[in-house]
């Protein structure tokens, strides 16, 4: 199972978002996957907050590990991954991505009932995790 594969497959096992990617490329940098699942746990949802999508965290919580000796470096990659994730997917803003406010319960029950966290959240998490992957790759 690649990368990829083990985010969507984190990310059904009940972790959130931003644990299932970050856990899934972590041991590419020699962090463990208990740690980073640790580390990922309050990233999910935008923060809670339908902010920064979760799997966009996730991701740069990754490149973080690459990159972030380099400022420089750090910078253009989070820029590049986030330019790639919104160009992919219309933003990389939690929110509007779900089409709903999770800040509130009314966009809560919203996302409940029409399946968003079972069905988008694991194309985001693929998503993201396809960014990452070739990010890494072509360095």
């Amino acid at each position: 199972m690649n990368s990829i594969e083990e985010s969507v497959q984190i990310f059904e096992q009940g972790y959130v978002c931003s644990q299932a990617v970050f856990a899934a490329f972590c041991h590419d940098f020699g962090l463990e996957k208990d740690m980073a699942l640790k580390i990922g746990a309050c990233f999910g949802s935008g923060m809670r907050k339908g902010e920064v999508c979760g799997a966009c965290t996730g991701a740069l919580m990754a490149l973080g590990l690459k990159y972030g000796d380099d400022k420089s470096k750090s910078n253009e990659a989070c820029e590049r991954f986030l330019d790639e994730f919104e160009n992919k997917n219309g933003s990389y803003i939690c929110r509007d991505l779900l089409g709903c406010d999770i800040r509130t319960e009314e966009g809560v029950e919203y996302a409940v009932k029409h399946n968003l966290f079972k069905e988008l959240c694991p194309k985001m998490v693929e998503s993201a995790s396809i960014i990452l992957d070739e990010m890494l790759a072509d360095d």
